[in-house]
């Protein structure tokens, strides 16, 4: 049984180890900052838009509970909750949007296109 379990590990090794060391160098290609900028931009507009369209839902969640709670209190404080909770999400989204913005001018000016 040791001898078996041996053989698989020495194969496992090989199957493993030998790609690894006769494996050709891969070498970079020379960075484009204009490319990853932009990359890097639209990746932040489209986490955004997506986290104004999640506030937006809750935003009308909150609206249908509040205006369905028929004077219920806890209803209410869970809709007034909700919608807060929801507008607070927004300024924290609208904040990081125009902070990353700014980040990625500031470091446009700094290192050039």
């Amino acid at each position: 049984m040791r001898g078996r379990n041996t053989k698989l590990l020495l194969g496992i090794y090989l199957v493993l180890g030998v790609p690894i060391v006769f494996a050709l160098p891969a070498l970079a290609a020379e960075a484009n900052v204009a490319q990853v900028q932009s990359f890097i931009r639209s990746i932040i507009q489209v986490i955004a838009g997506l986290a104004g369209l999640v506030a937006t839902g809750f935003f009308v969640v909150g609206g249908f509970t509040y205006i369905t709670s028929s004077g219920n209190i806890e209803h209410l404080d869970r809709a007034k909750k909700t919608i807060t909770w929801s507008a607070i999400g927004l300024a924290i989204t609208i904040a990081a949007f125009v902070i990353s913005n700014v980040v990625t001018d500031l470091a446009t000016s700094a290192f050039g296109k």
